[in-house]
């Protein structure tokens, strides 16, 4: 994969990235990609505070990931020209704003307008992504990228758990409130700890966005990853859609506390799959992407009983979390290993098409629930994971390294 660059790699290297860096890179992503999951849990107080269907007020996890793709695609490319601190210190005082006019919403169409807006200034987790690639050595980039990506799977992960208990005990508008605060705490800290951006050519942005779609057009390794990472997620926007109607439903009658108690059945397998880079780094990404793809399918299978048993639930979302976290974790690994003056615009071709796939996910799953209940998004998710599962396999027949 290449691409004309205005940093090489030595340069980047050269600058360094020390584990603390590190770390508040992954806490940077986990706490702003959080923003677009709090509502996930929230969606029954929300539908009766509102006064909306189910149906409905699920539309806002397609609402929020589509404004979260909008932000992608038309933000993430400025990284490569512009100065990414400042670039993620504004979208981080934008997002402040629009969360606290989500808290302050008097009426279901300002709140998923809001909605929209955190989606898209959400983005910032994925500019400081490359950010941190581009600061790592080649040798080390796989694990650097593990783990800031780490942050960003556990923030998913807990933003359900916390959003759950928050709104139990102070209401589903106290969950947004919080999430302004964070957002302003870690505002302070990256503007005192994030190192200096080195200026870079300016690139109109005509000719920064049309750069983009030569990439997609051009990189076959980029257009496989961003499929089977679409594939990947609309599989796990499945899940956490459903599963909300599900456990909120007879025979269980959860409360958002309980869950969003869920969310932490996939922490281990967040963990597991941070060594998912380190794979990568030791040329072993197309193999590990064949396994991942096969635990979403086995994943499916133990979900569809969760009529009958919460342990089947239970093992079956982290089995789905190692899977599609894996996944994400080696896709990134291998479309940063090159273009490295264009990880902005790489990252912004493999995950807008991965959160289309996320909001048609969610959006299907509200469908499927309407249809016919948890088994039709059982079924669902598992011919999504047996559409990804075929990409590898044809990937491999072709002998097509991926």
């Amino acid at each position: 994969m290449t691409v004309s660059s205005e940093t090489t790699p030595g340069q980047t290297a050269s600058r360094g990235l020390s584990a603390g860096l590190t770390v508040l890179f992954a806490i940077t992503c986990g706490a702003v990609v959080a923003n677009i999951y709090y509502v996930q849990p929230l969606l029954a107080d929300i539908a009766a505070s509102f006064q909306v269907g189910m149906g409905s007020a699920g539309m806002l996890v397609t609402v929020t990931q589509v404004g979260y793709a909008l932000g992608l695609l038309l933000v993430v490319p400025l990284g490569d020209t512009h100065n990414r601190k400042r670039l993620i210190l504004t979208l981080l005082a934008l997002c402040i704003v629009l969360l606290l006019a989500a808290a302050a919403s008097p009426g279901f169409l300002t709140f998923a307008a809001a909605s929209l807006g955190v989606g898209v200034l959400s983005c910032a987790a994925q500019v400081a992504v490359p950010f941190a690639a581009s600061l790592a050595p080649d040798h080390s980039r796989g694990r650097t990228v593990g783990t800031v990506m780490s942050g960003l799977i556990l923030g998913i992960l807990l933003a359900r758990t916390i959003a759950g208990a928050i709104a139990h005990y102070a209401g589903w508008r106290a969950v947004y409130i919080a999430a302004a605060v964070v957002m302003t705490v870690l505002g302070a800290l990256l503007a005192r700890a994030l190192p200096a951006d080195p200026a870079r050519p300016s690139i109109p942005y005509g000719r920064l966005m049309a750069s983009v779609l030569h990439l997609a057009r051009t990189d076959a390794v980029l257009r496989w990853r961003s499929l089977m990472g679409a594939l990947g997620f609309a599989g796990f926007s499945v899940l956490w859609t459903g599963l909300t109607f599900v456990l909120s439903d007879a025979p269980y009658h959860f409360d958002q506390a309980t869950i969003g108690l869920f969310g932490l059945a996939g922490l281990a397998g967040a963990l597991a799959a941070s060594r998912a880079g380190r794979l990568a780094d030791k040329g072993h990404a197309h193999a590990a992407t064949g396994l991942f793809a096969a635990a979403c399918l086995a994943a499916w299978g133990l979900m569809a009983l969760t009529h009958w048993s919460l342990i089947a639930l239970t093992a079956g979302i982290l089995l789905l979390d190692i899977g599609v976290q894996g996944l994400q974790i080696t896709n990134q690994s291998v479309i940063y290993a090159g273009n490295h003056g264009a990880r902005g615009r790489v990252t912004t071709v493999y995950l807008t098409t991965y959160f289309v796939g996320g909001a048609c996910g969610s959006a299907v799953a509200s469908l499927a629930w309407d249809l016919g209940g948890w088994l039709a998004v059982s079924a669902t998710g598992a011919a999504v994971a047996l559409a990804l599962l075929g990409c590898w396999l044809l990937a491999h027949a072709r002998r097509q390294e991926v």
